[in-house]
């Protein structure tokens, strides 16, 4: 959950988007984004990126040592609608990551509507993105950390212990939670719990990195608008291409 009004948080979701895709690609072992950029289909319009997981660095040794050759490296689409976002990988892996956002504090149950069946199997994991404790040392950093930041341009921040029941006194003051569902299968006999929930274990680490950064971020894209961003992800486009011909 983080404070933003609906087309504030937009903008800084897809501003982030583009921002995160420059700084995840490098090639070789980690996230290698092949495509970042606008798309329309049947009246939604949205953000669509294509991304390659190299996981043969970041899977536990025993995985790697039986792992077939190509297993560890698979693709995300994604397709950042709002208010909803859709993901889907299909390979090797097949893990799917469905988002609604919603103006709350993650108050709600079962948002995705599922059957209750399926809503008895699933773990719901909070994620507070001011909380120091959710995130790997390694991955820390002071200034993008939402319990030390304070924006200059808005004055939100930082975001102290009780930050959600101080949000819910102000009423003038948005807010938004997105809602992520995430369903892992990985078919492979002896390994299937164990791979499974490393991957929930990084979608985790990643939604929690991403959302820190974007309140983080907010003193450059609260001033953006849709064009800006239009513009910021065409250059990006440009710069992964420019990447990838290397």
């Amino acid at each position: 959950a983080g404070k933003a009004h609906p087309v504030e948080y937009q903008v800084g979701q897809l501003y982030s988007v583009a921002e995160a895709s420059k700084n995840e690609t490098g090639g070789g072992e980690g996230i290698e984004v092949l495509k970042n950029e606008p798309y329309e289909k049947e009246g939604e319009k949205g953000q669509y990126t294509h991304k390659i997981y190299h996981l043969k660095s970041k899977v536990p040794g025993f995985v790697k040592m039986i792992a077939p050759e190509g297993a560890l490296v698979f693709h995300e689409k994604a397709w950042n609608a709002y208010p909803y976002c859709r993901t889907s990988e299909s390979y090797d892996f097949f893990i799917k990551i469905e988002t609604w956002h919603k103006p709350d504090l993650g108050t709600l149950e079962n948002v995705h509507e599922l059957d209750p069946t399926t809503w008895k199997t699933v773990e719901v994991v909070p994620i507070d993105i001011a909380d120091r404790e959710q995130v790997a040392p390694g991955d820390y950093k002071p200034e993008e950390d939402p319990a030390l930041f304070q924006s200059v341009k808005t004055g939100r921040g930082p975001l102290g212990p009780n930050w959600k029941n101080e949000l819910l006194a102000k009423t003038d003051c948005p807010r938004m939670c997105a809602y992520k569902l995430v369903t892992v299968k990985f078919k492979w006999w002896g390994l299937q719990s164990k791979v499974e929930n490393f991957i929930h274990r990084q979608e985790k680490r990643i939604f929690t990195n991403f959302h820190r950064q974007l309140f983080c971020w907010i003193d450059s894209w609260i001033e953006l608008t849709m064009e800006d961003i239009r513009r910021m992800e065409d250059e990006t486009q440009r710069e992964l291409e420019e990447v990838s011909a290397l």
